[in-house]
């Protein structure tokens, strides 16, 4: 973005509910079925065919509005939102308004300090979120003479999280995006998978000049489907928008799209107004009511939410917030984290080996922690002897972590039978430094003279001859012990 101009960004996220089946029909749920083969009368939109709703998306809608701290109506209704798509097989998407479920809340952001400076956390407001149905997917390459249709997708049940225009950066969308992803996910409302498109988003994008309160024209991005394209998208918006005002030009208030191949967003039509949807109450579905008993039912049903976890494991284990962040990407790699905390009896240790060598091997082999080879209790083993000082780090991880994925028997008995315990034996680290300051006259003396540098150098020399095995704590201790007496 050109000097001289802020960011003015909102985001508008789709979550796909995880319900059995879809929102206002019986037809299952469900991804990579055969296309087309997920469908009735009621979400092909055909004649006489009448909605009803899914309650079980009304409970998630509430999760999600208790955990942001909104204000849930007791009544909202819906309404019918036309435009014409080949997707959208009915020529209306049935959503709520003017009045959703969930109205207001906020989450909080840490801020980003290159355009905040020291301000601090950054409250961001929602605006509401509402439910309504999706539409069908549009397959425009799959032999390169036609566009195809797969209305599976048509009438799954979709939360749309609308947020105020608060955000300043990319980097802000993105962390935002990551917030609400973690929220939903920890809730069990929404599997969060980008790839797939069940968690989405659309970013509202504007410039205006450093010091100007009035906004800018705004220009909607659809359809951002991870959190790097929603950032590179954002900063070539950004760019392109200040330049052209740099130059005289003016804004249009279109929808463009984002071409991830380009690196660059692309006009698609103008920027629809309200009035254009042609917005009408939905005339076969009654007001949705809920009463102050189903309210408080949802909250008693909220699990630990993600921000609370991570606030626990900082307190409890030390952890830095980055660290607890990453460990509570989702709720099968937390609870995996929460045993192998309690059965390794220390949390920077587990936490040490989670997002060290246990996220290496997921991700090397593609797959999540719910199918991850060892139990919490067989890599327990193995923390326990590191932390005891029974094996040393390198030695854990470079020659007993992978016997442990081979399938060689627990942690205990590799070592013993490797034969790689750890010698804590203070004599004998002790005759082993004596021996390596012996060998190395020059590097002693220069430390004497104030090159404490190479100190690290006699280390690493004693733990070449204690072959790996040496205590490397210890090894420092008698090291500083012997150099304050030559």
């Amino acid at each position: 973005m050109k000097p001289g101009y802020e960011a003015v960004i909102g985001l508008e996220v789709h979550v796909q509910l995880r319900t059995r089946t879809k929102m206002f029909c019986a037809c299952q749920n469900l991804t990579g079925a055969i296309p087309n083969s997920l469908t009735c009368p009621v979400c092909l939109g055909l004649p006489g065919a009448l909605p009803a709703l899914n309650a079980e998306a009304v409970r998630m809608a509430l999760a999600l509005g208790l955990a942001v701290g909104a204000k849930i109506q007791p009544e909202s209704t819906f309404y019918r939102k036309q435009y014409f798509y080949p997707d959208l097989p009915k020529g209306y998407q049935i959503t709520q308004g003017p009045v959703a479920l969930v109205e207001g809340g906020h989450v909080d952001l840490p801020g980003d300090p290159r355009v905040r400076g020291a301000e601090g956390p950054v409250r961001v407001r929602i605006e509401r979120a509402h439910l309504e149905e999706d539409a069908g997917k549009s397959h425009h390459d799959l032999d390169g003479k036609a566009s195809h249709v797969d209305l599976n997708r048509a009438g799954v049940p979709l939360l749309e999280i609308v947020g105020s225009p608060d955000l300043r950066s990319p980097q802000e969308a993105s962390d935002y995006l990551k917030i609400l992803h973690r929220l939903v996910v920890g809730l069990g409302i929404c599997d969060g998978n980008m790839e797939e498109g069940s968690f989405r988003c659309d970013a509202n994008v504007s410039v205006r000049r450093s010091g100007v309160v009035d906004f800018g024209t705004r220009v909607e991005v659809k359809n951002l489907n991870s959190f790097r394209f929603v950032r590179q998208a954002l900063d070539h918006e950004l760019e392109r928008q200040s330049a052209l005002l740099e130059q005289g030009g003016t804004v249009l208030m279109e929808t463009r799209g984002w071409d991830a191949a380009s690196g660059e967003t692309r006009g698609q039509r103008t920027k629809e107004a309200a009035m254009d949807y042609r917005y009408f109450p939905e005339p076969d579905l009654p007001p949705l009511r809920v009463d102050p008993a189903e309210i408080e039912a949802a909250r008693r049903a909220l699990p630990e939410l993600p921000d609370q976890r991570i606030l626990r494991w900082r307190e409890a284990y030390g952890l830095g917030q980055d660290e607890a962040q990453a460990l509570a990407q989702s709720p099968a790699f937390a609870t995996y984290f929460e045993a192998l905390a309690h059965l390794g009896g220390s949390g920077r240790g587990a936490a040490a080996w989670m997002l060290g060598e246990v996220s290496r091997t997921l991700n090397e082999r593609g797959m999540g922690i719910e199918a991850f080879p060892l139990s919490p209790e067989a890599l327990a083993g193995l923390v326990r002897l590191v932390e005891a000082r029974t094996l040393g780090f390198g030695t854990a991880k470079d020659q007993v972590f992978p016997a442990l994925l081979a399938g060689e028997g627990t942690a205990e008995a590799i070592v013993a039978r490797r034969g790689l315990a750890q010698v804590n034996d203070r004599a004998a680290v002790e005759a082993l430094v004596d021996q390596v300051l012996a060998a190395n006259p020059a590097p002693v003396a220069q430390i004497r003279s104030g090159k404490e540098s190479l100190k690290g150098f006699l280390v690493g020399q004693v733990l070449k001859a204690g072959q790996g095995r040496l205590d490397a704590k210890l090894v420092n201790e008698v090291l500083s012990e012997a150099l304050a007496k030559v």
